[in-house]
């Protein structure tokens, strides 16, 4: 398996993983907030990312990464927002060494936390993120704001 950040090139193997990725969670942006999304990745002034998991050359697994500031360190934190496996990849380990990976990623890059947010019915997911990772207790609360 092969992890490395996304070139611009690849947005018809990313775009199929990314739609999956919305569909598994019942949503979907517009196609606008797409190119909006993929233009930022490749924007050297974003603070966002992304990275793919290769098998024999072909796009198993896509990981998305967003670094900011924190009122608690000096340094950066790192959202892992976004997190997929292609079907045809599954149990295969493609989530673990992305998110692996992804701490490696945030390590160089002088983050001192990585974290990310599943859904509560996500529970096969749960059972690999609570190898890798551990449960911060903390609950999500949200307002949405009118565009």
């Amino acid at each position: 398996m092969d992890i490395r950040i996304l070139t611009a090139e690849e947005r018809p193997a990313w775009e199929p993983l990314w739609q999956g990725y919305l569909t598994f969670y019942k949503t979907s942006v517009p196609a606008e907030t797409t190119a909006l999304t993929w233009a930022r990745f490749h924007d050297p002034a974003e603070p966002m990312s992304a990275y793919g998991a290769f098998i024999d050359g072909k796009l198993a697994g896509i990981v998305h990464l967003i670094l900011h500031r924190s009122t608690w360190t000096a340094g950066p934190y790192c959202y892992l927002q976004d997190l997929f496996t292609a079907d045809w990849a599954r149990r295969r380990g493609v989530a673990r060494a992305l998110i692996e990976w992804s701490y490696d990623e945030a390590t160089r890059a002088g983050a001192s936390r990585v974290y990310w947010l599943t859904h509560e019915s996500n529970t096969e997911a749960q059972a690999l993120y609570d190898k890798v990772a551990a449960r911060s207790g903390f609950i999500q609360y949200r307002k949405m704001l009118p565009a």
